[in-house]
């Protein structure tokens, strides 16, 4: 299983950046995809996450009207689009995979792309 995420960079507060996950390696059609994220000196966190199958989203209050998770079947990508950015999205954001059901748990996920460095500056 290889999850894939690229897209970050550097951006200005109030700007857009979208992430991408591709996944290959096995159908993912049972699984929820999250994207996660860490900022220095801090604990993973849960940003938001979609289901493959019928592409229901959650997300972090922190995140919310600001964040929106997509996917394409047909292109086995995930989607983190990032509108609004703060100083303090700054973080490495992760695509991660689990089985069936949603968590906001890092660690509960089973399978995970290597990151993308997201740095929003003021």
């Amino acid at each position: 299983v290889q999850l894939q995420a690229s897209g970050g960079g550097p951006v200005q507060a109030g700007g857009s950046l979208r992430l991408s996950c591709v996944a290959s390696g096995r159908t993912f059609s049972r699984y929820v995809m999250g994207w996660l994220r860490q900022a220095p000196g801090k604990e993973r966190e849960f940003v938001g996450a979609i289901y493959w199958s019928g592409g229901s989203t959650y997300y972090a209050d922190s995140v919310k009207a600001r964040f929106t998770i997509s996917r394409d079947n047909a292109k086995n990508t995930v989607y983190l689009q990032m509108n609004s950015l703060r100083p303090e999205d700054t973080a490495v954001y992760y695509c991660a995979a689990r089985y069936q059901v949603v968590s906001p748990y890092a660690a509960e996920y089973g399978y995970w792309g290597q990151g993308t460095l997201v740095t929003v500056s003021s």
